[in-house]
């Protein structure tokens, strides 16, 4: 009974961002069969992810004194953010870009947090197994909602660059392309770095950094909902 209560503790915050993302797509509902592929592609990448990082680890190990604030820089921003988002953004991409379904901007969002869900879900699992109930409940209110957040960034600018690819401008859409990555990396990364800080001023700075991410990300999916768009 108490694993069964761990592995539904470590399963429901990530099933509820779900829920109230895919609500929030109010013109179209996206296909549930390409939400579950996207769940599962995402759970799939922590795979690869892990590893990348292991891999980049190696490397900064061998050029690079430990936990130096370069190396410290380097490991959170390169090899933990950029491995989770690329992994992430990979499938993203392969699962939807010329996917018929995707046909409104806001889709994007839904797709990203489907995917970055899917990656918390299985990653939230594995920690609420190896660390016990106290880490699984402060990752309910940090980690799991800081993927969903990675993941509505990426959506946000993933989305626009799909409208840009439709009208022909291949510039802005190359530009966004990059944002959708390239945001939720530095985000990412800088969640990770302030949250293995160990100090009183990194905690503060790391608490003030989610409170301003939950209430900027809320205003952007709020605003995107509200401005969806046809693509065609």
């Amino acid at each position: 009974m108490g694993s069964q209560l761990l592995l539904l503790l470590a399963i429901l915050p990530g099933a509820f961002l779900m829920h109230k993302v895919y609500s929030m797509d109010k013109i179209e509902k996206e296909p549930i069969n390409l939400i579950v592929k996207l769940l599962v592609g995402g759970a799939l990448s922590t795979f690869a992810a892990l590893i990348l990082e292991l891999l980049g680890t190696g490397i900064l190990n061998m050029v690079l004194p430990p936990y130096s604030l370069v190396y410290m820089i380097l490991e959170n921003f390169i090899v933990v953010a950029l491995s989770e988002e690329g992994v992430k953004y990979l499938v993203l991409k392969l699962l939807t870009w010329k996917n018929p379904a995707f046909d409104y901007s806001f889709d994007g969002i839904v797709y990203a947090v489907s995917v970055s869900l899917g990656f918390a879900i299985l990653e939230n699992i594995e920690y609420a197994f190896s660390y016990g109930m106290t880490t699984t409940l402060v990752r309910a209110l940090t980690a799991v909602p800081g993927h969903a957040i990675f993941g509505i960034f990426m959506g946000c600018y993933y989305g626009i660059a799909k409208v840009y690819e439709k009208w022909g401008f291949e510039n802005y859409r190359k530009k966004f392309a990059v944002r959708s990555l390239a945001v939720p990396v530095i985000l990412h990364g800088f969640y990770d770095f302030m949250a293995s800080g160990g100090n009183i001023l990194s905690i503060l700075v790391f608490l003030g950094f989610i409170i301003a991410l939950d209430v900027i990300a809320y205003k952007r999916i709020v605003k995107c909902s509200k401005n969806d768009m046809l693509i065609v």
